[in-house]
């Protein structure tokens, strides 16, 4: 528990005033509930001494003066210590957000989306009820036993040493269980992970099982999953039925020996009436910190166990990093240079020892078979992707030197996989740039040639493309993605295959429009369609992760080589489709 709240107490330390005003209305909270007993042995004492009525009238008075001022700092101290627990989680969402949104995607292939979803909600949730209620009812239980004993023992001891002879047994039977809902809850979490990837993967891929006719298949791996996870709570619900009945019974031990030992002392003479009444008080005051301290217990296991879920994830450094001394980005002229560039997957090398210079608005095409590295070598160039070996150079200076914030800032890239949010047409268009007008918008767009998409969409910019742009064609959601590129008015344009998705007349509209926009500017242009790379200022085709030759469309074919002999294939393959 101490390690959590260690890890807790930069978060806990950012609000320590209402911190402190918490935890001196539970001290006060606490010091006035140890009163109210020693109220009561004045009370029943003075009754058998004869008090009148004012002076019963005046014990009265003090107990419900007492109450109610404990009532107003114990509503002081929950709403204080529990939004402390809210800013927190607040705190630690925002954190968590934000390292995962540094993470490489080696991270992505460790852990499920689902799983992270289940960590970052769920697991949040239970290190929220540790950090809020857990730690304020830890506090509150431990001050009330402490006080309670102290006023028990100069009143009687024996009496004290006799009612306090279970507490090593409680404690043994907390540590124990503790244990033991702690391993339960942490493999519940687990198999939780387990059911929110699967279940966030179904639903991504729902038009797949349903083409392959894997519904059913699916529903009973769910099932199965399901089975699981209730089988693992019920494992938890058995040891805290164990724990809790247990913990009752110790505290009824607790009353009997008060009971036996304290009646034994009040008839022999060695305490009064009103005293053996104050012990009585003290065990009911108690039997609420006792039953408490087995809550509280199970909220700390289950939110130890959720935290190190969460700091396996925040453990994880981010594999791409701005350095301590990052070098100031201004402006990019884009000139871009590959030193020697070789970058290794765990499946194999990518590239191998790519030397390239690509001047500052340039356009230059990267074609090649499936498979020879174009994706990888474009995505060096934002820190997508580090080299294994070598430098990326953008303006003369190495890109590690680079905050990549500040250098994505000013690339614009379009991947081969086109993700659009479940957002309007417009708002996934200036994802990028948020304060474009609709003006600039629509120019955007019509420069990615969707002006005949918008005109027939039911409400234009505003129509909301659903989950991954489920509404949209798969040119369609392409165009977008460019008109998201154009807008941001990059100085440096990464289109990776990006037209992919749309046909040969669309496809030379598109290029006249980009014409202009690629003017000035450095594009860097990766495409398996000779149509679509022809015009550009050079052409470097890869093979097996190395160049293989470079030149413009004309040279190339003169030579004769992998260029000339992917054209012919291009050729034999429109002639047959008009057969």
């Amino acid at each position: 528990m101490w390690e959590s709240v260690r890890f807790l107490w930069p978060y806990l330390r950012r609000h320590q005033g209402a911190l402190a005003l918490g935890l001196v209305a539970l001290i006060l909270k606490d010091l006035l509930g140890v009163l109210l007993p020693l109220v009561i042995r004045r009370g029943v004492d003075g009754l058998q001494a004869g008090m009148g009525w004012r002076g019963v009238a005046g014990i009265a008075g003090t107990l419900i003066g007492l109450s109610v001022v404990k009532g107003l700092f114990q509503y002081w101290m929950r709403r204080i210590l529990i939004g402390v627990s809210r800013d927190v989680e607040y705190d630690l969402r925002n954190d968590i957000y934000g390292h995962l949104s540094g993470l490489s995607r080696d991270f992505y292939g460790k852990f499920a989306t689902g799983d992270v979803m289940a960590r970052s909600t769920n697991d949040l949730g239970a290190v929220r009820m540790m950090a809020g209620p857990g730690l304020m009812y830890w506090s509150e239980t431990s001050l009330t036993f402490v006080l309670a004993a102290i006023v028990m023992f100069t009143v009687d001891g024996p009496l004290t040493l006799a009612a306090l002879a279970p507490a090593p047994v409680i404690s043994l039977l907390v540590i124990y269980y503790g244990r033991r809902i702690h391993a339960r809850f942490e493999q519940i979490q687990g198999v939780f992970s387990g059911i929110s990837s699967r279940v966030q993967e179904s639903i991504s891929g729902m038009r797949v099982l349903r083409a392959y006719r894997q519904s059913d298949a699916e529903l009973r791996t769910f099932e199965t999953l399901n089975q699981d996870f209730i089988a693992r709570n019920l494992e938890l619900v058995r040891t805290t039925g164990v724990f809790e009945p247990l913990l009752h019974a110790m505290i009824g031990v607790t009353f009997l020996i008060v009971l036996w030992v304290g009646g034994a002392r009040l008839l022999n003479g060695s305490i009064s009436l009103g005293s053996f009444v104050l012990f009585q008080t003290y065990m009911g005051m108690l039997v609420w910190p006792m039953i408490a301290m087995g809550w509280v217990i199970n909220l700390m296991q289950r939110g130890t166990a959720s935290l190190g879920r969460i700091r396996e994830m925040l453990d994880v450094p981010p594999a791409i990093a701005a350095p301590a001394d990052a070098v100031a980005l201004t402006a990019v002229r884009g000139e871009i240079e590959f030193r020697g560039v070789r970058l290794g997957y765990a499946a194999g090398e990518a590239l191998r020892g790519v030397d390239l210079k690509i001047s500052a608005g340039e356009t230059v095409a990267l074609a090649g078979h499936t498979g020879c590295g174009k994706t990888s070598l474009v995505n060096l160039v934002p820190r997508l992707l580090d080299p294994t070996e070598g430098t990326v150079l953008v303006d003369g200076e190495d890109v590690r030197r680079y905050d990549p914030q500040a250098l994505r800032r000013r690339i614009a890239m379009v991947p081969q996989e086109t993700f659009l949010f479940s957002m309007t047409l417009g708002e996934n268009i200036a994802l990028g740039a948020p304060d474009a007008g609709r003006e600039a918008i629509l120019r955007a767009a019509g420069i990615a040639g969707l002006e005949p998409d918008l005109a027939a969409m039911p409400n234009g910019l505003e129509t909301v493309v659903g989950e991954r742009g489920l509404t949209l064609s798969g040119g369609q959601k392409q165009r977008t993605a460019i008109a998201r590129a154009v807008l941001r008015e990059p100085s440096i344009l990464i289109l990776d295959d990006s037209l992919s998705s749309v046909d040969t007349v669309t496809e030379e509209r598109i290029l006249r429009e980009l014409t202009g926009v690629m003017r000035g500017r450095t594009t860097l242009l990766v495409s398996h369609r000779v149509s679509t790379i022809r015009h550009a200022d050079r052409i470097v085709v890869l093979e097996k992760g190395a160049i293989a030759e470079q030149g413009t469309h004309a040279e190339l074919l003169a030579h004769g080589g992998l260029y000339a002999e992917l054209v012919r294939q291009q050729q034999l393959e429109e002639e047959l489709e008009r057969l």
